[in-house]
């Protein structure tokens, strides 16, 4: 296959990338690093991730890093295959990518955090930092409420239709919604049927079996 994907199945950057390729109904290799036993700090995986971190991606002779860049990639590269995930219209995209950098900048960061202490550390054995919770909560809230603002405006963050911008959420919501953290999201209406209709999509299902 042309298309390779090196990662691990719970990886949040991961499974971005699986849900694009999801979307687009694309078949790919799927090459497991084990970060167990660091397999990608070692020269083979860096050589492909100069950071030493998952995923990596391989197209024919295009080699890249970083999730979000391959997913936009796949969008493009694949526009006319499976589901739409971008726009082409100058003015929607340009709203699609600010919601793209939100997510990015304002919503990543914090349940990034959220994630480590309520997902990662339990499954490590580790205490919970009930004190770094609490600000990434007070965070997420902020945000939380600038999507559902948002939301009383157009059906997705952007625009009227399904895109990268909704798109990059899933991973971290979908292991946010078992966590106390729910309940962020569900105080929240639109913000709660947007976060179930986007975790519901068949590719999402698809690309996130078993990974949690």
């Amino acid at each position: 296959m042309a298309i390779k994907v090196f990662g691990a199945p719970g990886s949040t950057a991961t499974l971005r990338v699986r849900a694009a390729l999801a979307e687009k109904d694309l078949d790919y290799e799927f090459i497991l690093v084990d970060l167990a036993t660091k397999e990608h700090k070692k020269p083979e995986f860096v050589s492909r991730n100069p950071f030493g971190q998952v995923p990596a991606f391989e197209d024919g002779d295009l080699k890249m890093f970083e999730s979000r860049a391959i997913t936009e990639y796949i969008a493009n590269a694949y526009a006319d295959q499976g589901n739409d995930l971008i726009t082409k219209d100058a003015k929607k995209a340009a709203i699609q990518s600010v919601w793209m950098q939100v997510e990015a900048q304002k919503y990543e960061p914090a349940t990034s955090m959220l994630f480590i202490e309520l997902c990662l550390k339990p499954m490590w054995g580790m205490p919970v930092d009930e004190a770094v919770v609490e600000e990434n909560e007070k965070k997420l809230e902020e945000v939380l409420d600038i999507y559902e603002s948002r939301l009383s405006e157009s059906k997705y963050l952007g625009g009227d239709s399904f895109t990268l911008a909704d798109l990059h959420h899933l991973p971290n919501l979908k292991y946010l919604m078992g966590t106390k953290v729910k309940r962020l999201f569900d105080a929240r209406p639109r913000v709660s049927a947007w976060a179930s209709e986007i975790l519901a999509r068949p590719a999402w299902v698809k690309a996130s079996g078993g990974a949690a």
